[in-house]
């Protein structure tokens, strides 16, 4: 019995505390702030990839090339796995703009109809 009521605490303060990380997040969102952290690859490194890309070069190459501008790998060259992370995320939303457009307004409507 005492086993149970300690469980059921436990269950109710997990609940409390992710209702505050929950609001936590909404909050910042509205404040227009982001979680996590910001990409490696900015958009003036993607469109130099996919130029050489398009010129015949391999994407190893290319990720010499870069340098990283903000962050504490400041200086550095991203990793050949964020550069290719990049390039996918391109791919998929290049490939599908109606539905990149269509998650945003969904997105917009589930924010508004959400309870302040």
């Amino acid at each position: 019995m005492l086993f149970s009521f300690f469980a059921a605490m436990a269950e109710t303060e997990r609940e409390a505390i992710r209702e505050a990380t929950l609001e936590g997040l909404d909050a910042a969102a509205r404040k227009g702030n982001q979680g996590g952290r910001r990409p490696v690859i900015t958009s003036d490194m993607l469109h130099t990839v996919l130029r050489r890309k398009a010129a015949g070069e391999k994407v190893e190459d290319n990720r010499k090339d870069l340098i990283i501008p903000t962050g504490k790998n400041r200086g550095q060259n991203p990793s050949l796995a964020s550069v290719y992370r990049a390039l996918a995320e391109h791919e998929k939303t290049s490939a599908y703009p109606e539905a990149v457009e269509q998650a945003h307004v969904d997105f917009a409507v589930l924010r508004e109809m959400q309870p302040r």
